[in-house]
């Protein structure tokens, strides 16, 4: 069980919600056909929600990468950050609308080698600018131009360190449920501590 500190405020909904809150999520609802229950919590912030929308959709619409590059980006992020909510979201998102290859999608999830160099290049970048803070080495860097990536595309993946540290964050202080729909493609961030442990020779204690 989880010793994590949860958020007391509910799950709100568009009938009850106030006006700001409201609008949100009517609005939620005519881009996704439903009201994630991520944006359900969310809104109890609601600048917190618009900044969130705001910025994925942005970020969707100009950030010069393809939808399955867009994913990558995303799952790596969800995955670094241990958020198995949005983990779930994103791999049924690539599977049904960005068309990122399988095995691409489940070495993102289960910490492996990602068989597509230029794929592999951006989900490793992605991981660094994390992990290091916006930090890269010039290596680092070297290896991503060199992939076929341009340095604006640096400050897009800035944009979706931010973006997605908002739900990331926002779902791991609420503990959210994941949705029926996204539920096929559940995850869990233990899986990459295991798979470490088990690279490295150690084993997980009790």
């Amino acid at each position: 069980m989880s010793t994590n500190f949860k958020m007391s405020l509910g799950k709100q909904e568009s009938d009850t919600a106030n006006e700001q809150a409201k609008m949100l999520l009517e609005t939620a609802k005519k881009r996704n056909g439903m009201i994630p229950n991520m944006y359900a919590y969310m809104v109890n912030s609601p600048g917190l929600l618009s900044t969130y929308m705001h910025g994925y959709d942005l970020f969707r619409k100009e950030s010069g990468f393809t939808p399955a590059e867009q994913e990558v980006v995303f799952l790596t992020i969800s995955v670094e950050n241990g958020c198995e909510y949005c983990v779930a979201a994103h791999s049924v998102v690539a599977d049904m609308q960005s068309k990122v290859p399988s095995e691409v999608t489940e070495a993102i999830r289960m910490g492996g080698e990602i068989p597509n160099p230029k794929l592999r290049a951006l989900s490793e970048f992605t991981s660094v600018m994390l992990n290091k803070r916006g930090r890269p080495d010039p290596e680092d860097v070297s290896r991503f131009l060199d992939a076929g990536y341009a340095e604006k595309q640096i400050l897009e993946i800035i944009f979706a360190l931010a973006v997605k540290t908002i739900s990331n964050y926002s779902n791991h202080i609420f503990d959210t449920p994941i949705d029926p729909v996204f539920k096929a493609r559940k995850w869990d961030a233990s899986t990459i501590a295991q798979r470490q442990f088990a690279t490295s020779g150690e084993t997980v204690g009790d």
